[in-house]
């Protein structure tokens, strides 16, 4: 996740780095704004920037932290993306905010912060890119917990206890991709011949004899 504060201050709410005494709720408070159309004006600029660079924007939020505002922006694609894609993202999405504002006035009141990151494996399963993301997970959804085997333009293939079911987008909820911990007898803890172990153990007992 990457982080950026305008005007001058750097994330943690210290424009310099040095340390400053609390200043009264009054003075540090973001200024008071329509968050709901802040946002609005916010997604407008980038959504472009980020289709553009290839990704899909998940979600997009806007809140209040002390005199800043914070702007947290989730990307996405098939096959996932990587540290240094967010950063590149990171960076066209925080151009795109300053020369939005140069052209046409704030965005947003005072001081922001950006971040940007993808979506955690907490993330609910509601569109069908998501879906399509996850082949092969075992997801929780409907009140069922089965395996994704495909993903279509129309709906789902789940195997639920080795019985296949359809099930289209329209009846299917927001599916849960569920934790999988590796079974102890199917961890692969390589190749040990005990018989060889056991022999080269008698070797070394063998070498200190006289």
């Amino acid at each position: 996740m990457t982080q950026r504060g305008r005007a001058g201050a750097r994330p943690g709410g210290r424009p310099d780095g040095r340390r400053t005494r609390p200043e009264p709720e009054s003075r540090t408070a973001a200024p008071r704004i329509d968050l709901a159309a802040a946002r609005a004006r916010v997604r407008a600029v980038i959504e472009p920037v980020v289709e553009k660079a290839g990704y899909d924007l998940e979600d997009l939020t806007l809140s209040r932290a002390g005199r800043r505002h914070v702007v947290r922006v989730l990307v996405d694609t098939d096959g996932g993306i990587s540290l240094d894609d967010v950063a590149v993202v990171s960076r066209e999405i925080s151009a795109a905010l300053d020369a939005a504002e140069e052209a046409g006035g704030e965005l947003l009141s005072g001081e922001y912060q950006l971040e940007v990151g993808s979506p955690g494996i907490d993330r609910p399963l509601t569109e069908p890119r998501h879906w399509r993301r996850n082949v092969g997970r075992l997801v929780a959804v409907n009140g069922v917990v089965g395996r994704v085997v495909s993903a279509g333009e129309t709906g789902v293939v789940l195997d639920v206890d080795g019985a296949t079911r359809e099930l289209g987008f329209a009846e299917l909820g927001p599916g849960k991709v569920q934790i999988e911990f590796k079974r102890m007898d199917e961890a692969d803890f390589g190749d040990i011949d005990e018989d060889e172990n056991d022999d080269e153990d008698d070797d070394d007992e063998g070498e200190g004899e006289e």
